[in-house]
């Protein structure tokens, strides 16, 4: 059966093309406002592209759920930026333009983008069969233990030596936070990865 492109695919598609093409071709300050509609746009066309492969996508299943990822995308991405007070493993060009409150603002507005991108993005890697060719990977008592322990050690050595394991800082949280999730009986990757899907 075809799917029509939905209206909100389109309109992440044009949002795409009119940020990109400012935020390349514009002179002064303009990422701190073109990054969350650029962004958006990304969201909205793969959106768009996962409903017209499969017939559903996280708008159209739960758009509260969709919305409340935005939300919950800003404390988490603080949390890193937190992390990278030691790390100094990146910084904003243009921090010196803004107050601390309009910084905190925009800031906290760009990193709503997070999770509703990652999340829609593996929306659409699910939209192919990769089952086949993937693994069961059984998950005992002494994985969960060894995630756990090396999480808690990750992110000791990313605080300790920052310049050298500063690559950790994206893997640690997880390492720590999936044996917990498991254990509690909550949604995880291992979960799926024991029913051999690793989309």
């Amino acid at each position: 059966m075809k799917r029509k492109y939905p209206p909100h695919g389109w309109l992440g598609i044009f949002l795409v093309i009119i940020f990109w093409h400012m935020n390349w071709n514009l002179d002064g300050l303009r990422t701190h406002w073109m990054f969350f509609p650029l962004w958006l746009g990304f969201i909205l066309a793969v959106d768009g592209l996962v409903y017209k492969r499969q017939g559903t996508s996280l708008i159209k299943r739960n758009l509260k759920g969709f919305i409340l990822l935005f939300v919950l995308s800003v404390p988490l991405w603080w949390l890193f930026e937190l992390f990278n007070e030691v790390l100094q493993n990146w910084n904003y060009e243009g921090r010196e333009y803004f107050s601390d409150i309009t910084y905190a603002l925009y800031a906290s507005l760009n990193f709503s983008i997070v999770l509703p991108a990652v999340f829609e993005s593996a929306e659409l890697v699910s939209t192919f069969n990769l089952r086949d060719f993937a693994p069961h990977w059984k998950t005992g008592r002494r994985l969960q233990l060894i995630f756990f322990v090396s999480g808690w050690i990750m992110l000791f050595l990313l605080l300790v030596w920052p310049e050298i394991f500063f690559p950790l800082v994206w893997v640690s949280v997880y390492f720590i936070v999936e044996p917990v999730n498991y254990r509690l009986g909550f949604k995880n990757l291992f979960h799926q990865t024991e029913k051999g899907n690793w989309r």
